[in-house]
């Protein structure tokens, strides 16, 4: 026992070393905070707010600097046009994702989020395309009309403290029609999916991941060793194994015995070549239902349906004028003793642009958030500082969009806001 710890920690020093030996690159590198030996800036960062850190460190090294955790570089932005400019406009270089020890060993390496650019996540766009395109999604319009008329029955007769019972319960069940069609145990399958999101949520940051791509001996160690969620990276692994083929063998067996309903999983397998095409739909088909259920950091910040609809709810509650003009638009278009339906969208107007301008206000709040990191393919220069091949890259979401309230906020005060 002596023996095999000693080994592991002389392992680890010369990990650590090797992490830490200086390397000469041909421009200054980007400033930032200064290293710890072995640990660099490890200790100094809160791993479960990091957001909070960025921005403290972004007021002294600029928009753009650069730390180091455990000897990984990483690039942080705390700038929208520095963004743009790396990630859209050099996006052949930034495209590319990090590869996630903690994401492959709690099973979550099938998310496409998660995939770094190559063959994989090609395929997984054209899957994509060929299931959920905006002409396929014409033929699920009868499914979300359904499901919006019994959410709107349920609201009739729900009291406050059920509002957020009722909109969560429609946007699960909606996503499972559409992506698995009616199963037998929906509620275990959603119970399940949800406890994947948690432990991702803490696992899948490159803060947190660090320590095993430093020091990939850890790996060996049972998981419990580590506490917190990394403990439970086991128990992740075994229900992502669960969710891709028991939902999907479901269909399968509808399917063979006639009684499979319209969804994207029974269409792919009406169009299937081999097993290969099924394990990446798996993929994709649990990917796309977690999305739509609860989208979080896993899936780069994008709104919740029911979080979205509860907003709508609280506006029309807290602006009666509005609520009104909008249901005397719909009375107009489809008259008093009708539900409106998708085809009525080009006849609601003033309806469509609430629903827009909910979903910009929906995108402004300040959800702790860093996003989901990038990776250089290839060395850089931005501003005549060096950024060396496979350096994280990480935009802190939460600074660049309470930044760019605070302009909005100052343009409204001085008038020079337009539009």
């Amino acid at each position: 026992m002596l023996f095999t710890l000693a080994i592991s920690c002389i392992t680890a020093l010369l990990a650590a070393l090797r992490l830490t030996r200086r390397r000469v690159y041909p421009l200054p590198l980007l400033p930032g905070p200064r290293p710890l030996p072995f640990l660099s800036n490890a200790l100094q960062l809160d791993t479960k707010r990091p957001w909070l850190t960025y921005t403290a460190w972004g007021k002294t090294y600029g928009k753009i600097f650069r730390s180091r955790i455990l000897g990984i570089d990483m690039i942080i932005i705390n700038s929208e046009t520095i963004a743009q400019e790396l990630l859209e406009k050099r996006s052949a270089n930034y495209s590319t994702r990090p590869v996630l020890r903690t994401s492959e060993l709690a099973g979550l390496a099938f998310n496409s989020v998660m995939l770094p650019y190559g063959e994989t996540l090609r395929q997984h766009r054209k899957l994509y395309h060929q299931v959920l395109s905006a002409e396929v999604s014409i033929s699920y319009h009868e499914i979300y009309s359904r499901h919006a008329n019994e959410l709107v029955i349920d609201l009739l007769g729900a009291t406050r403290d059920s509002l957020q019972q009722h909109t969560e319960a429609y946007s699960g069940s909606l996503i499972m029609a559409v992506t698995y069609g009616h199963l037998a145990d929906e509620g275990s399958f959603l119970s399940r999916a949800h406890e994947i999101l948690d432990i991702g949520k803490q696992i899948l940051s490159p803060e947190k991941a660090a320590m095993f791509t430093a020091f990939p001996f850890l790996e060996k160690l049972p998981f419990w060793c580590f506490g917190g969620s990394f403990a439970l990276m086991g128990c992740c692994r075994e229900l992502c194994q669960q969710l891709l083929n028991e939902p999907f063998n479901e269909v399968k067996a509808q399917i063979a015995d006639g009684t499979a309903s319209h969804s994207s999983v029974a269409d792919f397998l009406s169009q299937a070549h081999d097993n290969t095409d099924e394990d990446m739909m798996k993929s994709v088909a649990l990917t796309g239902y977690m999305a739509g259920m609860e989208t979080s950091d896993l899936t780069l910040m994008s709104q919740q349906t029911a979080s979205v609809l509860q907003a709508f709810l609280l506006a029309m509650m807290l602006h009666p004028d509005v609520q009104s003009r909008a249901r005397a638009e719909i009375d107009q278009a489809v008259g008093h003793d009708s539900m409106p339906c998708l085809d009525d969208r080009a006849s609601l107007p003033y309806l469509d642009a609430i629903l827009r301008e909910l979903c910009v206000c929906m995108a402004e709040a300040l959800t702790p958030c860093t996003g989901i990191a990038h990776a250089t393919l290839n060395d850089d220069v931005y501003d005549g500082y060096f950024i060396p091949k496979g350096a994280i890259v990480m935009v802190n979401q939460w600074y660049v969009r309470l930044e760019c309230m605070q302009w909005v906020e100052l343009s409204i005060a001085q008038g020079t806001v337009s539009g």
